[in-house]
């Protein structure tokens, strides 16, 4: 029992990044008909103004080292430790929580131009030439990251509160042999929460209601006088922006690399057709359904029954949805029809 409460939330864990990268994937696809293939870089990028802003903050100074009697010693120190003192210890140690904050303005800036200077001219394009252009700038991306970055990953540490495991098993009343990375119950909680945002933003505001009716009927909208093309680019920002702290978020959990967008990526893209192309539901239902079917396929007891299941679990339901469904869980009736 204790296994398999632990194998449920590191599929639900897992498939909240599935579903919050697929989340905007079919954001994009519904409301352009966009095919975006370089989601996943939005991803990594989003994970890397996390380690940017941390390598702000933690420029340093040489301070001696007055602990050091016999010879002259120096330290390295924040200059935030030397300014703020115990604060500046405290943002420090809250990094990734802060580049929140420098990642919106930043991600939604990205999505527009990547909107505004690309992806328009591909509106009308096959599904096909979106495939191949927007893949080829996720490599651009990936590669000027690399460059910037280097090849190796870049350890980001959660904040000190909310390093080791929580006993989960105590809190659910079962024991106290069920314990959990209190980061992942983190990122499992900031996924739902962002899901429940993007839901209610659409479901709850004016805009969002116009965007709605946009997806199902874009003409009619258009001849109401509602200029729906600059409310899709603005639709595709925050996209762009749900993708970023997903990758940000998710930083201490895997250390940033440039290409974690296209490891995740090619899974989420799966999800997405899973779920149903266009579908905002289908698209978290799929999510943490495949993130749960990939967790317990990792385990030992069932990779011994069948070897190398768990590389290809998400592909394997995928074909039976697909051959069963065509179009996913909870698509539409001829939706990758151009």
């Amino acid at each position: 029992m204790d296994a398999i409460i632990l194998q449920i939330l590191n599929g639900l864990d897992k498939g909240g990044a599935y579903a919050l990268i697929a989340l905007g994937l079919t954001l994009i696809f519904g409301t352009l008909g966009v095919v975006n293939f370089a989601h996943g870089a939005l991803f990594m990028l989003g994970a890397f103004v996390a380690v940017s802003v941390r390598e702000v903050l933690t420029i340093s100074t040489k301070v001696k080292d007055e602990s050091v009697t016999f010879f002259e010693a120096f330290k390295e120190i924040p200059y935030l430790e030397l300014w703020l003192g115990d604060t500046g210890r405290a943002i420090i140690d809250w990094s990734v929580p802060i580049s929140i904050l420098i990642a919106i303005p930043i991600m939604l800036v990205i999505g527009l131009v990547m909107e505004r200077g690309l992806i328009r001219h591909f509106y009308r394009r096959a599904h096909a030439d979106q495939i191949l252009v927007t893949f080829g700038l996720a490599i651009v991306i990936q590669e000027i990251i690399k460059a910037i970055y280097g090849a190796n990953p870049i350890p980001q540490p959660a904040p000190e509160m909310f390093e080791g495991t929580a006993n989960i098993g105590a809190l659910l009343g079962l024991g106290d042999n069920i314990v959990y990375p209190k980061w992942r119950l983190v990122y499992l909680g900031f996924a739902a929460i962002i899901i429940a945002a993007v839901f209610a933003f659409l479901q709850f505001t004016t805009f969002g209601m116009v965007v709605r009716a946009g997806m199902a009927d874009r003409q009619t909208v258009q001849l109401l006088g509602i200029n729906i093309t600059k409310r899709f680019s603005i639709v595709f920002g925050l996209a762009a922006v749900v993708a970023g702290l997903a990758g940000l978020m998710y930083t201490p959990i895997l250390s940033p690399n440039y290409h974690m967008g296209m490891d995740f990526l090619v899974l989420s893209f799966v999800v997405v057709v899973v779920g149903g192309m266009g579908s905002l539901p289908g698209a978290v239902a799929a999510g943490f359904l495949l993130g749960i079917l990939q967790s317990f396929a990792s385990m030992n007891e069932i990779k011994q029954i069948i070897p190398g299941i768990d590389q290809v679990i998400i592909y394997l339901v995928a074909m039976i949805v697909l051959l069963v469904r065509p179009r996913g869980l909870m698509g539409r009736k001829g939706v990758m029809e151009d």
